[in-house]
């Protein structure tokens, strides 16, 4: 079964300072678990975590769905299905 991976990257940093892992079956109801920070930054990224959903109901690809490097803050958020 495949699962959703969130991983937050700060400081050009090769190991993930937060990652987030949820099984794509229990997706729709553990999204509502995400910390509230981890969420609004994906948010602030403009990632639309229902698009996600989208995804798994199709049964799309696996492998990173999305890179998003904020160049500012020097952080980096990986979304993938594995």
């Amino acid at each position: 079964m495949p699962s959703i991976k969130i991983n937050t990257y700060k400081d050009g940093g090769v190991e993930p300072e937060v990652t987030i892992t949820i099984p794509s079956n229990v997706f729709k109801i553990a999204k509502k678990l995400i910390p509230k920070s981890a969420y609004a930054s994906l948010e602030a990224q403009g990632i639309d975590l229902g698009a996600i959903d989208e995804i798994i109901d199709s049964e799309g690809p696996l492998g990173v769905l999305l890179e998003v490097e904020d160049h500012k803050k020097n952080e980096k958020t990986v979304i993938s299905i594995e």
